[in-house]
């Protein structure tokens, strides 16, 4: 099932080919240039009035204390949905994974001397590594330390809306567009919730074994953002769509995380930044009528997700605390 000409012209989504263009265009600065900046940029992170809370992230994202060792042999292995490298940074090639993570992870390790050494693990991460490795997204329970979090596939994942419609003014209803992707939470709520009439849902994308029926058209962002409720329910790893649901004035509805990625998921609070509901799903339509019935809660959580947010919406801070990620992992096997 393509996207259609419209739907992509009216999506609401980045453009991909425009976003491609300016990163290739981005690579015809020498990377010696950037190199030589670098002291200065870390030196200004360790300046700035907000020092304690960027070092505070760069904690959070990389929590490895004591030093490490990257093997000497090179590895590229791809499964599925994501592909594990071992090797140089200058030897990581576009055509290994996804272009959109080629040049994400650019973005920041052009920083670096190429011969640098590393783990890098693009893709929808649902796993540790066994050992200290760069991912997009980490399980949030057990000894997760060799998952070091960097800001990935950054056009997809971080995207804000800019949301004229009250929340009182909403639709009594809650919407889900998305892909099966074999994922347990979002075929539970297919199931249960299908043609109910306090949900517009259904999968898109092609049919990966869903009943047939659950195949619908999709829905544009500013077409989601008619809806009181956003549901945001985790595919491979987490649900994409949070970020820009919580930038919005509906409400985020979702079972617990149980993975994150550099939106810090694991630090969200259930019923102060979105709406949390059993993984059976069997008190959703519950707490639907709740918020409906007590806008002035709904409201006072899409306050409390509105600042969450803009704390990701500073570029400049958001590329020094990569920069401190890379330069932490570095320090800690042994490279500077």
């Amino acid at each position: 099932m393509g996207d259609s000409i419209t739907y992509k012209l009216k999506s609401g989504k980045p453009n991909k080919f425009l976003n491609f263009l300016s990163g290739f265009m981005g690579m015809a600065v020498p990377d010696c240039l950037y190199r030589h900046r670098l002291p200065a940029m870390l030196a200004e992170a360790r300046r700035r009035p907000d020092a304690e809370y960027i070092r505070n992230r760069v904690d959070y994202y990389i929590k490895l204390q004591t030093p490490f060792r990257i093997k000497d042999k090179d590895l590229v292995e791809k499964s599925r949905s994501w592909l594990h490298y071992t090797g140089r940074l200058g030897d990581y090639k576009r055509d290994m994974f996804h272009t959109a993570y080629y040049l994400d992870q650019h973005d920041v390790t052009r920083w670096f001397p190429k011969d640098f050494r590393w783990n890098f693990c693009p893709g929808d991460v649902y796993f540790t590594p066994e050992e200290p490795t760069i991912v997009k997204s980490r399980l949030l329970e057990g000894d997760n330390s060799n998952s070091v979090v960097l800001k990935l596939d950054k056009l997809r994942h971080f995207m804000f809306v800019h949301d004229s419609i009250p929340f009182r003014e909403k639709k009594d209803m809650a919407i889900f567009r998305g892909k099966i992707r074999q994922s347990r939470v979002r075929t539970k709520f297919l199931e249960m919730y299908f043609g109910h009439p306090m949900f517009d849902c259904g999968v898109v994308g092609r049919n990966e074994g869903c009943p047939e029926e659950w195949m619908t058209p999709k829905r544009t962002i500013r077409e989601h953002l008619d809806y009181k409720f956003i549901m945001a329910l985790e595919g491979n790893d987490v649900a994409s769509n949070l970020k820009w649901v919580m930038s919005s004035n509906s409400l985020a509805v979702m079972t617990r995380p149980t993975c994150e990625t550099w939106f810090m998921e694991g630090t969200l609070r259930p019923g102060y930044h979105y709406v949390e509901v059993r993984e059976d799903f069997a008190d959703l339509p519950g707490k639907l009528r709740h918020y409906i019935e007590h806008p002035d809660e709904a409201e006072e959580i899409i306050r409390h997700a509105h600042e969450y947010v803009r704390q990701f919406q500073d570029h400049k801070r958001e590329e020094l605390i990569s920069l401190l990620v890379m330069d932490k992992y570095f320090q800690l096997s042994g490279q500077k």
